[in-house]
């Protein structure tokens, strides 16, 4: 559902080069799809969280996956014709199967934790996405992405202050679905290579329709009408939070676009403490300020030794 950034992926958009100084109108266009990002991910934490009342998550990604087919499937036939045309079913099998996972403890960790304490822990992505390029793409951990790690590991010990409070099932989901979310945008980068975004994006909500309904019929809770509006909106949120990071990264490189990203935990830490009294965690913040410091070091270096 909501996941960190990690690298820049693939620019398909002529009008910065890697290296080039962005001009201030590229800036405050970057600026404004990062806002709808934001506001995107924020609405679809209250979302799926209000949705939780009254069904279990594995319910919520099969009628979000069916309303979203929709949507993609009404733009692709009208703007990309070949929209559905790709070579490479392998990856995004692999790709929407632990997305699916994250997904589901993401959701589930949304009605056990503190909106800001899982976004939070979401920071530690870009953690489990080196170690593992790693240990199975063979990548070599340099000092910027050692940092990153070790920054990244201090950030969850200042958040869970084990031995201190205790650690509980809602913390061991909502790591588990970071994990997931760093094999997904592993592959993502990937497939921005060969195919379209609203390529993955049609993959993605077909293939976790079908990965999730027996999980969904298992579960199945009548839909209420008052369910509606919130299941439109994470289905729709969903795919503008996506599509928001997406065109941000055609006008800005990740250097910029990570401060911006960072901006979710308080605005979620807002809207935890209006709508739901959750308390403003000094060490949430701090915790995440520490992944977040290693997260841009990383990408600030390895954009460095791109330009030497």
């Amino acid at each position: 559902m909501s996941e960190p950034l990690i690298t820049r992926p693939v620019n398909t958009s002529p009008k910065i080069a890697d290296g080039a100084k962005p001009q201030q109108r590229d800036l405050v266009k970057a600026a404004l799809w990062m806002c709808c990002t934001l506001v995107s991910f924020a609405l679809l934490a209250v979302a799926a969280r209000q949705l939780l009342d009254s069904m279990m998550a594995f319910q919520i990604l099969f009628l979000r996956s069916a309303i979203g087919l929709v949507i993609i499937l009404a733009i692709g036939f009208v703007r990309f014709p070949d929209f559905y045309r790709t070579r490479r079913w392998r990856m995004h099998l692999l790709r929407n199967t632990f997305h699916y996972g994250g997904q589901a403890c993401w959701i589930t960790a949304i009605g056990i934790l503190p909106l800001a304490t899982v976004f939070a822990l979401e920071f530690t992505t870009p953690i489990w996405a080196a170690l593992l390029a790693a240990f199975f793409l063979g990548e070599r951990l340099n000092s910027g992405r050692l940092i990153s790690i070790g920054l990244g590991f201090i950030g969850v010990l200042v958040i869970l202050r084990p031995g201190l409070v205790p650690i509980d099932m809602g913390v061991i989901i909502a790591l588990s679905a970071t994990i997931g979310f760093a094999v997904n945008l592993a592959a993502t980068k990937g497939l921005t290579r060969s195919d379209q975004p609203i390529t993955i994006l049609f993959y993605m909500l077909t293939m976790q329709l079908l990965l999730g309904a027996p999980l969904a019929l298992w579960t199945w809770a009548p839909v209420i009408l008052e369910d509606l509006p919130w299941l439109i909106a994470v289905a729709i949120t969903g795919l503008s939070a996506h599509y928001g990071i997406t065109r941000a990264f055609q006008y800005a490189d990740a250097s910029l676009i990570l401060p911006m990203d960072f901006l979710r935990l308080p605005l979620i830490a807002l809207v935890g403490f209006l709508f739901y009294s959750e308390a403003l965690e000094t060490a949430v913040f701090l915790g995440a300020l520490l992944m977040f410091a290693g997260n841009y070091h990383a990408i600030r270096k390895e954009a460095k030794a791109s330009q030497a």
